[in-house]
């Protein structure tokens, strides 16, 4: 609950010292993330060892088997972070240069939070096409990709011909990661409720990628699709809808498969008596309002998700009748954020050399996410681990490496324990690293300008 002794400018002052602070630390640093070796260099000569003339052998070693060349590179533990710039955050078409922060602070929270080296990628064209040819093109480097920030409808478009394509796992966080994290969050709400997933009505806001992946992933997890009721820019999706273009197959499914009530309006509308609300859409605060959250089921549960404001503050959600109410941002309780979920899901995923990302192996990370948080003791405002506990990671990475091995799509098997092991040293020492470089003071400590 928020201290009542906060006054509302306090809360929203507070809400805004993240961006305040993003303006001066990152002109300070000129960026998050640098390339550093991995290797001993006892001296120059090493480097006969590391480049000309020793690398020869190496590289004939792969050319004889391609599969040597997880033995000889870091392939194995590196992602590509692909975007076109055309979906930033809440941001929208801002183009590649300007998307270039947000690729370098998914790198940054890959490597500190999962241990994967992560590589930036902006790429300076909008067609799907030449995405799918370029992600194609520099696959050999990366053991995969993870498309970020690509517009609706294209993102499915590119994202379902690489899965099919490409010879290493792609995935879309948009979509996939914060699904996964999302059901993590519902998962443990309906705990504290005590509602069940079959049961609740659930509304979802927005139909951009996170919210049609959001909502086919709950379904698969055991959700009555008869009992959604998903809302676009234009109103509520429903069987009546004669505007929606053939391109949109997302949306057709939906007015198909959802909303049995054949309910008509708005966002209004669709909360009424609704169990469960899931917003991802434009940026509040006054996109939903108090008067329609008052209108919702007892012991609702809303989710708003937008960023960098959400779609109502929380504590206005509270006020207003909210059991459960969680954001995307890391300042209020219950962050439900791609970041408890994307480090891990590739650190298993990478970890058997795994051919694809499915959609159970991010259901099976999500149960165990909420899995860490119930261990610990779920409340109303705590339904999610949150990046600090770093323990996390590495049972979220057994559980999708687990699951990749059961579906048959991992090149490599290992025991439970030997998985934990492994991610457990390899996040390990990533966060050792950052502290050895803070405490030396080579990563400079900020001062106030």
């Amino acid at each position: 609950m928020v201290d009542t002794k906060i006054t509302k400018e306090e809360l929203i002052e507070k809400a805004k010292k993240p961006a305040k602070d993003a303006m001066k630390m990152h002109p300070f640093y000129r960026g998050k993330i640098e390339v550093v070796p991995k290797c001993v260099i006892r001296d120059i000569r090493d480097f006969a060892i590391w480049y000309t003339p020793g690398v020869a052998e190496p590289c004939m070693d792969i050319f004889r088997d391609q599969e040597k060349v997880f033995q000889h590179t870091n392939k194995a533990n590196m992602v590509g972070v692909v975007t076109d710039g055309t979906r930033v955050l809440g941001l929208g078409n801002i183009g590649p240069m300007a998307g270039l922060p947000v690729m370098e602070g998914k790198a940054l929270l890959f490597k500190y939070l999962g241990g994967v080296d992560a590589f930036p990628i902006c790429l300076d064209t909008n067609d799907p096409d030449e995405i799918i040819k370029t992600v194609k093109i520099i696959s050999p480097s990366f053991g995969g990709i993870n498309l970020e920030d690509i517009e609706n409808p294209k993102c499915f478009y590119v994202l379902d011909r690489l899965r099919k394509e490409a010879n290493i796992p792609v995935w879309h966080d948009d979509q996939q990661g914060t699904a996964a994290v999302t059901l993590a969050g519902l998962i443990n709400a309906l705990k504290v409720v005590k509602k069940k997933i079959e049961d609740v009505k659930i509304t979802m806001i927005g139909i951009g990628a996170a919210n049609v992946c959001i909502t086919k992933m709950i379904i698969k997890a055991g959700a009555d699709p008869k009992k959604f009721i998903v809302v676009d820019s234009k109103g509520i999706l429903s069987r009546k809808r004669d505007d929606i273009k053939p391109t949109h197959k997302e949306k057709l499914e939906f007015c198909n498969m959802t909303n049995a009530e054949n309910r008509d309006g708005g966002i209004e509308e669709a909360i009424k008596g609704q169990d469960v609300v899931i917003a991802l859409s434009k940026p509040g605060p006054d996109t939903i309002r108090k008067e329609w959250i008052s209108q919702m089921a007892d012991n609702a549960i809303v989710f708003v998700c937008a960023n960098p404001i959400p779609e109502i503050w929380p504590w206005e959600a509270k006020d207003a009748g909210a059991r459960v109410v969680a954001t995307g941002r890391s300042d209020f309780p219950n962050q439900v954020n791609n970041s408890v979920g994307f480090p891990a899901i590739f650190r298993g995923t990478l970890d058997v050399m795994a051919r694809t990302i499915t959609d159970e192996m991010c259901i099976a990370a999500a149960y165990e996410l909420a899995k860490c948080a119930e261990d610990k003791g779920l409340h109303e405002d705590y339904l999610l681990p949150t990046m600090d506990e770093w323990e996390v990671f590495p049972r979220e990475a057994v559980a999708v490496a687990k699951k990749a091995m059961e579906q048959g799509v991992a090149r490599l098997k290992f025991t439970d324990k030997e998985l934990f092991q492994m991610a457990e040293t390899k996040i390990k020492r990533a966060r050792e690293e950052v502290a050895i470089l803070m405490d030396k003071g080579i990563i400079e400590p900020y001062t106030e300008q």
